[in-house]
C-alpha cells in the first residue's frame, strides 16, 4: 500500500539517491525534482535522470539557469572560482556554498507538492553538511518547515530523515537497499571520472571506508 506522496529534491548524488531508494522501499509515492541553476557541470543531473527512468519515478528538471549570475561567488556557479581540494570540513570548502540554494530548491519543490497533492518535501541533508552549509542546519530546516506548513491551504511538511546521520551511515543504508552507487555522481569538477581530490570526492571515499562498503567509484587520483 502506498504511503504519502512526497517531492524529493534529487541531485543524483549519493545522499539523495539513497533517500530515493529508502522512500520507495517504504512505499512512498515519489516525485523527483532536480534543478539546473547553472552549476559547473550536469553530471549529477544526468545520473538523476537515468536512475529515475530505471525506477519509473516521475522526474522533472527545473531550468533556473537564468539565476546563475545572481548566485555568483561559488566554485559551483562561477567558472573563475577554483574548486577547492582536500577534506570536506576545511575552511576552503566554503567556496562551494551556493547562496541560499536550499531555500530556492525547497520553495520550488513546495510549489510542486502543493499543485500535485503531495504532503511533504524530502531532502537528504545530513549531519556532516552542517559545518559548511548554513542551509543544511537544523535551525534552517525547522524554520523552513514552519513556513512550508503555512504557505498553502493544504499543509506541506519538510521530511529530513537523514539529519542525524553521517555520510557513512547513509552509505551503509544504501548498501542495504541495493543502491547502484556507481551510477551516482559527487565530483565537483565534472570530468570523465571522479577526480578523487576535491572536497566531495574526499568525503565520498571516506564514507565508503568508514562504512566498510566496497567503493565502486572510479577515481582519477587515488
Amino acid at each position: 500500500m502506498k504511503q504519502s506522496k512526497t517531492v524529493l529534491i534529487y541531485s543524483g548524488g549519493i545522499d539523495s539517491t539513497v533517500l530515493l531508494y529508502d522512500l520507495l522501499n517504504s512505499g512512498h509515492d515519489v516525485q523527483a525534482l532536480s534543478v539546473n541553476y547553472g552549476q559547473r557541470h550536469s553530471k549529477e543531473l544526468d545520473c538523476a535522470k537515468s536512475l529515475c527512468k530505471q525506477l519509473n519515478v516521475e522526474h522533472h528538471v527545473a531550468d533556473l539557469t537564468a539565476l546563475n549570475p545572481l548566485l555568483s561567488g561559488s566554485s559551483l556557479t562561477s567558472p573563475h572560482v577554483q574548486v577547492p581540494e582536500g577534506h570536506y570540513e576545511d575552511e576552503s570548502m566554503k567556496a562551494t556554498v551556493v547562496p541560499n540554494r536550499n531555500m530556492i530548491l525547497l520553495s520550488i519543490a513546495t510549489g510542486w507538492a502543493m499543485s500535485t497533492g503531495a504532503s511533504s518535501v524530502s531532502y537528504a541533508a545530513h549531519s556532516g553538511d552542517r559545518a559548511i552549509y548554513p542551509d543544511c542546519r537544523e535551525e534552517f530546516a525547522d524554520a523552513m518547515n514552519s513556513v512550508m506548513e503555512i504557505a498553502g491551504w493544504d499543509k506541506v511538511s519538510l521530511n529530513r530523515p537523514f539529519s542525524s546521520l553521517t555520510k557513512a551511515d547513509i552509505v551503509k543504508l544504501g548498501d542495504e537497499l541495493g543502491v547502484p552507487f556507481e551510477q551516482t555522481w559527487s565530483c565537483y569538477k565534472g570530468g570523465q571520472v571522479h577526480c578523487g581530490v576535491c572536497g566531495t570526492c574526499v568525503e565520498r571515499r571516506e564514507a565508503f571506508q568508514l562504512a566498510g562498503v566496497t567503493d565502486p567509484t572510479i577515481y582519477d587520483n587515488v
